[in-house]
């Protein structure tokens, strides 16, 4: 795990963006490199493998809660808005981690192959949890670590890699709730097309009744299966999906509070106030005078030194 500590801290310390976290050329995997505690990050998973490697990180999906440290991976079963939060790190040993999204299809192949016992009911359903992770995903991982040096194998290896990559956490002890997800018929996968469909149109009124036709449910039985899965209303569950989207605009583009709330499919620039201070606490102008101007500080200070300079 020590090679795999330092690549991860070596590639993400060049790439990584303001909250540590960065992306790569190979499909589906990520990284992350943080040196000191933070607050809350709110955004939303698609279903993934997070195998922790340094410090600790806090995780709030749904209505579980749990903090995952050094040799635990996190698995989130479910496209999910999470809440996280580093709460071990430091300069000289920074919370590492690493990232997979995991492919249905890979997941669905793979069950019809394999043994699958009886799904569980929606009440035992869970979308996170933890388990110490094995030395065959350490290796599924580190390989996939290793096409970052040769972008020309990632088309021959990358899907071999991901199959056993699934193969290995469906023969793990939460093998039986990932199973769930793949079959077509469950109510986690029936619950996962509608979710597709807010997720690519959440900027535009999307009716209760057309999703739950796409899960095949009655009006009743979606409300009540969605809430048990996402712990939010299909409604709540948009509006989380515009926040996080407005506050990216307004932290990663620039756009202002008013601009941001249009972009992301608000009508009225109060309402967007109102529900972004509940998710995150303070009013959206506050929140980005926050994070942008310690930079625009530090551009000042730079711009004076070179000044002095001449």
């Amino acid at each position: 795990m020590n090679s795999l500590r330092q690549a991860v801290r070596t590639y993400a310390s060049r790439r990584a963006n303001r909250n540590g976290l960065a992306l790569t050329p190979v499909p589906g995997l990520r990284m992350m490199c943080v040196e000191a505690p933070s607050g809350y990050l709110h955004s939303v998973y698609r279903p993934l493998i997070c195998l922790i490697l340094q410090g600790a990180k806090r995780l709030i999906v749904g209505k579980e809660e749990r903090t995952f440290t050094a040799g635990q991976s996190a698995i989130v079963s479910a496209d999910m808005p999470v809440a996280g939060r580093i709460v071990q790190a430091s300069r000289s040993e920074p919370y590492l981690a690493i990232a997979v999204e995991l492919e249905m299809a890979s997941l669905r192949e793979l069950s019809a192959h394999m043994d699958s016992p009886r799904p569980p009911r929606p009440s035992e359903m869970i979308t996170l949890f933890a388990e110490d992770t094995e030395a065959a995903l350490l290796d599924c991982i580190s390989r996939l670590m290793r096409l970052l040096d040769r972008p020309e194998a990632t088309p021959l290896l990358h899907p071999g890699i991901m199959r056993e990559l699934h193969f290995w956490l469906l023969s793990g002890p939460h093998g039986t709730a990932l199973r769930s997800l793949a079959d077509p018929d469950s109510h986690a996968s029936r619950l996962a097309a509608a979710i597709a469909i807010i997720r690519a149109e959440y900027r535009s009124r999307v009716s209760v009744e057309r999703l739950a036709a796409e899960a095949g449910m009655s009006l009743s039985s979606f409300h009540k299966h969605f809430k048990h899965m996402t712990s939010l209303t299909p409604g709540q569950y948009q509006q989380r999906l515009r926040l996080i989207e407005a506050r990216r605009l307004m932290f990663d583009e620039g756009s202002s509070a008013s601009n941001a709330a249009f972009e992301v499919g608000y009508e009225s620039v109060s309402q967007f106030t109102r529900e972004y201070g509940r998710l995150f606490q303070m009013p959206p102008k506050r929140d980005a005078l926050r994070v942008l101007r310690p930079a625009e500080v530090s551009g000042r200070g730079a711009a004076a030194s070179q000044r002095a300079r001449a």
